[in-house]
């Protein structure tokens, strides 16, 4: 017998083994670094989370060169959990720019070494203008440092260049304390997926977030009935125009959602020879306290309770289990997200 045929993307060639040993070797140190940097926070983080809290304006960041391009990365990160933030050159803030700060916003400046000229410059002026400042800098006797109102210390860091020069770990290290800051205040702020939807409506996390009241088959779509009737009576009773759903919601002397039937039911029934049945009270033969969504649901949340649980049908109810709509898988598949992420 033959051995069966080794997947060769597992397979790394011995002429790849050093670049790969290169590869993983720079990711452990940079993640060595995030594991210390974890540690070292205190309470200059936390004085800096305050300071968010009572935000009153917006979030300026600003930095230069490398840390400029991360900067923006945790001005999009705010702005997209619900702090408002925007970026601004330090160079171009001297030069007039600097007419967008107001005294109730904050500025986070980023610097590993906490001389970036542009940044220095700046941050005296925006403290005339009574703008409070955070620094994220390598170096707490820095003069960034000294010129600023918070200062959150990275320590001293290495960078995984190999002469320790090009900005990786250290640039690094300043997005994982902006990400933290951005959603440590998020979180205490109640930041929800709705809210997170609200400011990302496209691409396929957009479609993830999207309300189920978007989605959903409206109430007076539903094929609604009590259960006291037959089933024979609910079918015959429950026709709607429009898409036909494939489920019938059953519903107490209170309105409550009691249970759900649906044509795969009545099918089995039929193929069961149970013809009987068909003048039973539906209660006999439904499904009791069946999956339900609350209202403020999220079409992700209906794709994994139909994947989960391999239904086709769930009611939506409100805060009282009163129904107010139904997912059918129908709806969920045309809402699928294509090939792709975002």
């Amino acid at each position: 017998m033959q051995p069966a045929p080794r997947d060769s993307a597992q397979i790394v060639p011995f002429s790849q083994f050093e670049k790969l040993r290169l590869g993983r070797d720079i990711v452990r140190r940079e993640a060595e670094v995030l594991n210390s940097v974890a540690r070292q926070l205190d309470a200059t983080f936390c004085a800096a989370v305050d300071c968010l809290l009572q935000l009153q304006g917006s979030v300026i960041v600003s930095g230069m060169g490398k840390a400029g391009l991360v900067g923006k990365k945790i001005a999009a990160t705010l702005s997209s959990t619900g702090t408002r933030a925007h970026f601004l050159h330090p160079a171009e803030a001297v030069h007039g720019d600097v007419g967008c700060v107001h005294e109730s916003d904050v500025v986070l400046a980023l610097s590993n070494s906490g001389e970036t000229e542009e940044l220095c410059q700046l941050i005296p002026i925006v403290r005339r203008l009574g703008t409070r400042t955070i620094a994220i800098t390598g170096s707490a006797n820095s003069t960034l440092a000294s010129l600023s109102d918070i200062v959150i210390s990275l320590g001293r860091i290495r960078e995984a260049c190999p002469w320790g020069l090009a900005p990786t770990t250290s640039t690094t290290a300043m997005l994982a304390v902006g990400d933290a800051l951005a959603l440590v205040v998020s979180q205490i702020n109640n930041f929800t997926p709705v809210d997170f939807a609200k400011f990302h409506p496209g691409g396929s996390l957009g479609k993830r977030l999207k309300p189920v009241a978007e989605i959903m088959r409206p109430r007076d779509q539903l094929r609604l009935a009590s259960v006291d009737q037959s089933v024979r009576e609910v079918f015959a009773s429950t026709s709607r125009p429009g898409r036909r759903s494939g489920a019938i919601l059953l519903t107490d002397e209170t309105g409550s959602l009691a249970g759900i039937f649906t044509d795969s039911d009545l099918a089995r029934l039929l193929e069961s020879r149970q013809d009987a049945d068909l003048d039973r009270p539906i209660a006999d033969v439904m499904t009791r306290n069946p999956t339900t969504v609350p209202a403020n649901a999220v079409f992700g949340d209906i794709v994994d309770v139909l994947a989960d649980r391999k239904i086709s049908e769930v009611p939506v109810v409100d805060q009282n289990n009163c129904p107010v709509g139904l997912i059918d898988i129908t709806d969920v598949i045309g809402w699928l997200p294509t090939s792709g992420c975002d």
